[in-house]
This record gives C-alpha cells, structure tokens and sequence, in this order.
C-alpha cells in the first residue's frame, strides 16, 4: 500500500489548469481537509467531482478499481484533483535542482554521452566558478565522473571538451521529472497532452 501512496496525482487548479502534481498520500489529505476535491475520471459523469463523502460512496460503487484499504474504509486511489481555493496560474519555470539537470540531460553525461544511473553522475560547471562560470541552467551540465575529473577547472576549449547540447533552462511542464518513469496516467491526457506524449515515449 505504501507504494500506492507515492504515485502521482494530477493537480489542478480552481480554473481546471494543471499546476503540479501530487503524491496519492499528499491528495487524499487535501480531501480530507476540504482543500481539494476529487475529479471522476471515467463513466457517464466523467469530470465530475467528489469531495471525500461522496468520493468513499463512490468507491465502494466502483469494480476493478485500484483501491487503499483500511479496517474500516475503502477508498479508490484517486487520479486527478482540482483545488478548491487556489487560482494562481502555473508556474512557468522549473526550479533549478541537482535532479532536474539529470532529468533534463536524460541522466546523460554532456561529455561521452553515456546514459548513467544518478549515483553516477555530476554536475559540471561550463564555465568554471573562479572564471566566473555561474550556478544556473545556462552554465550547469551532467557529467560522468571521468569526464568531470578530466575537463577539471579549465575552459571547453582549454579541455577540448564541448558539451553535446547547449545548457538551457527546461520549458516547464506538469509532468516535469515523471518521463522516465511512465507513470503518468491516461486520464491526465484530456488536460495534458504534449506532456503525456512525453511521458509514454519515456516509458
């Protein structure tokens, strides 16, 4: 169950825009506390939505669903939420992360082009820091350790070291550090497309 509780859920906002995405856990508490309701995503009254009394009623209607049960409730795992207060339009940036230049590289060294797993990876600056080199997406790249110890403090051409695509921030997208793990959900493809585009072609 523990594993259910971490996947995914589309979040919208109270203009039905995806804003982010959530875990199950994180959505089912903004539930119960009223923050959110919860979206139908199939049947004759697809896009309606629930708050947490109707969404149990619902559950319990439901067959061949994939359901969290507990000793005294059962509850269908939700796929979508909409927000019941905030209006705010989606960021339009993503934040600048170890991570998210893995993600945006592919988990790919900007050297060799070997694809590794994270724990063999690194950042690298562009640019060094004591050359002025900065810590942003225009200057921040994934590297392999070989690489990284071998280009060292010098300049691209100084190493003869050119990275294989041009350092950029990413365009944000809801579904931002879920391509390579196929898990966005078909549901979401109604309010998401490109990105479910994306994410299949990860998968």
């Amino acid at each position: 169950m523990s594993e259910v509780l971490e996947h995914p859920v589309l979040v919208l906002n109270r203009f039905w825009q995806p804003i982010h995405t959530c875990s199950v856990r994180r959505s089912l508490h903004l539930l119960c506390l009223g923050h959110a309701q919860v979206v139908q995503v199939e049947g004759d009254e697809r896009f309606s939505t629930h708050d947490l009394g109707s969404w149990i009623a619902y559950s319990f209607e439901s067959k061949d669903a994939e359901m969290i049960r507990g000793a005294r409730i059962m509850i269908r795992v939700p796929k979508i939420v909409v927000l019941s207060v905030y209006d705010r339009m989606p960021r339009l940036e993503v934040k600048f992360s170890r991570r998210n230049v893995f993600l945006r590289d592919k988990f790919t060294c900007q050297y060799c082009t070997k694809i590794l797993p994270e724990t063999q990876l690194n950042l690298d600056h562009v640019t060094p820091r004591d050359k002025g080199g900065r810590t942003t997406w225009e200057n921040i790249v994934t590297s392999c350790f070989r690489c990284n110890t071998r280009k060292g403090n010098k300049l691209p051409h100084e190493a003869n070291m050119q990275p294989q695509n041009k350092p950029l921030a990413p365009r944000w997208r809801p579904l931002f550090g879920l391509q390579e793990t196929g898990l966005a959900d078909e549901s979401w493809g109604h309010f998401i497309h490109a990105d479910l585009k994306d994410a299949r072609r990860f998968a």
